[in-house]
């Protein structure tokens, strides 16, 4: 496999209903993540994708410099929006020497608007994460209610609410930064899920409560959020140039 030493990862598994989008996603349908591979190509970055249907020849197809596949068995025990965290940690720790910068970011609705790389502001901050956000508070009906499971598992995780109800909602669709903080980062996300989150049987995922979790408890002084990594959250700015990603 030929890394670039800074690179988009992205995920899509299909074949299991997505709590999300109310709907079972079609296997082996490239639509599903061309905006998103073409804008990483554009920019001249790579864009590696973990994915469990598409066909060999869909992958003969668009595979090339700037794009990598690699097929992945689907996870019995987490849900994809959770399961994509590991795959993000192993490939970390399995291509710690090539690799130097990384986000991760959604497939189907985020597209890359400028190379965050090569951004000044990104440089001068090097020791930050950044990631999305929304034009939305912590304490709100649908966070509540994502991360009940959660709140019921981790002993801090109320007192957290509490402390951070007034704060920006964090997206979990994009994220990241320098590779050794995201490998920091991962295995503490990952550490919650594996710990708290592998017998969630309520009809939320809880990625959303874990990042927002660990990123507000772990990594409270060290994380940048909205302008310029994202554009405002589903507002589909399509003319916008001012942000690294547009997420709807």
């Amino acid at each position: 496999m030929k890394l670039q030493s800074k690179v988009i990862l992205g995920s899509l598994i299909t074949g299991v209903y997505d709590v999300n989008r109310n709907e079972t996603l079609q296997e082996d349908d490239f639509k599903l993540v061309n905006e998103w591979v073409n804008s990483i190509k554009n920019a001249g970055l790579q864009a590696v994708l973990f994915h469990n249907s598409f066909s060999v020849a869909t992958q003969q197809k668009f595979e090339n410099d700037n794009l990598i596949f690699i097929k992945v068995e689907n996870s019995e025990k987490y849900n994809p929006n959770v399961f994509r965290y590991f795959l993000y940690l192993d490939f970390l720790k399995k291509y710690y020497s090539q690799i130097t910068d990384v986000f991760v970011t959604d497939v189907s609705d985020v597209v890359l608007v400028n190379n965050p790389f090569e951004d000044l502001f990104y440089i001068q901050n090097s020791n930050f994460i950044f990631c999305g956000d929304e034009p939305e508070i912590l304490n709100n009906v649908w966070m509540n209610a994502h991360s009940t499971h959660l709140r019921n598992q981790i002993s801090d995780f109320e007192s957290y609410e509490q402390l951070n109800e007034n704060q920006i909602l964090l997206n979990c669709g994009i994220i990241g930064g320098k590779y050794m903080l995201m490998l920091s980062f991962f295995e503490q996300l990952c550490k919650i899920h594996q710990t708290y989150n592998q017998h969630n049987n309520t009809a939320y995922t809880g990625d959303m409560g874990a990042f927002n979790y660990v990123l507000r408890t772990q990594f409270n002084q060290q994380f940048i959020h909205g302008k310029p990594v994202n554009t405002v959250f589903k507002e589909y700015e399509t003319e916008r140039k001012d942000c690294w990603f547009r997420h709807k």
